[in-house]
């Protein structure tokens, strides 16, 4: 399992805090917007603006809100104009970090991430340094206590999936962006838990951490993600369970 699934699942059980729900809240606000833009204000017809319905759903933001994204980015209220920005660089031990962010000032985030890279151990990169590294791929990951690997695999593939692994603690089910809404909603349907569900940039291969340099990781993820220019960060670091969770309490 890829170590920025394993974080992304950390965090997830975590819950959020007053201050993190607000930026999550942000977030997702501003995928609403660029979705809607992009693809028009109707979910049935944008897969992109069904998706990030559904995260505003899974984290219970009010209707208002949504309905006044979907406005803002469809033109029908007025709004900030968010451009979408890729960034890509490396994290300590030479681990590849692929930023996704939406800004209304491209300079001024570039800046920003590039001191954030630098005082946790690494380096913002030129564009596709590191992009080549990474596959968009649906992710599901349900903890074994949830289910048996023939439950899961017997729900994942007649839904779609590609593949089924078993990563310590957790079946990780991967499947193609176009499959994750059929996948997810079949597990839903069978009544099976799930800690994460996103369709995210999943590395073909990971580099191993430990010590110094998975702390200066951890720190790196923490600091990139509670920018509030950045939607997603991807990192193909592999860091074992138990020191991820011992280092991401101390850290979080």
């Amino acid at each position: 399992m890829s170590g920025h699934s394993k974080w992304a699942s950390i965090k997830h059980k975590k819950g959020k805090e007053d201050a993190k729900r607000g930026r999550l809240f942000t977030k997702i606000m501003r995928e609403i917007m660029v979705a809607a833009r992009i693809g028009g204000g109707d979910a049935e017809s944008n897969p992109r603006l069904r998706t990030a319905l559904s995260a505003a759903r899974a984290a219970n933001m009010p209707k208002d809100n949504i309905i006044s994204a979907i406005k803002k980015g469809t033109g029908e209220l007025e709004g900030v104009s968010y451009e979408e920005a890729t960034y890509e660089g490396y994290g300590p031990g030479g681990v590849a970090v692929l930023v996704e962010a939406m800004t209304d000032n491209r300079n001024r985030t570039t800046a920003e991430l590039r001191k954030i890279f630098s005082k946790c151990g690494g380096n913002l990169g030129e564009s596709g340094c590191v992009n080549w590294m990474f596959q968009r791929r649906g992710l599901i990951v349900i903890d074994k206590k949830e289910a048996s690997e023939e439950q899961v695999m017997e729900v994942a593939l007649d839904a779609g999936a590609d593949d089924i692994k078993d990563s310590e603690s957790v079946w990780e089910v991967i499947m193609s962006p176009e499959q994750f809404e059929a996948v997810k909603s079949a597990f839903d349907q069978k009544g099976i838990k799930y800690s994460l569900a996103q369709v995210s940039m999943y590395p073909q291969t990971t580099v191993k951490l430990t010590g110094k340099e998975a702390e200066q990781m951890l720190r790196l993820m923490e600091g990139l993600e509670e920018h509030d220019d950045v939607q997603n960060v991807y990192a193909n670091f592999d860091i074992e369970e138990e020191e991820l969770e011992h280092l991401s309490a101390s850290i979080g």
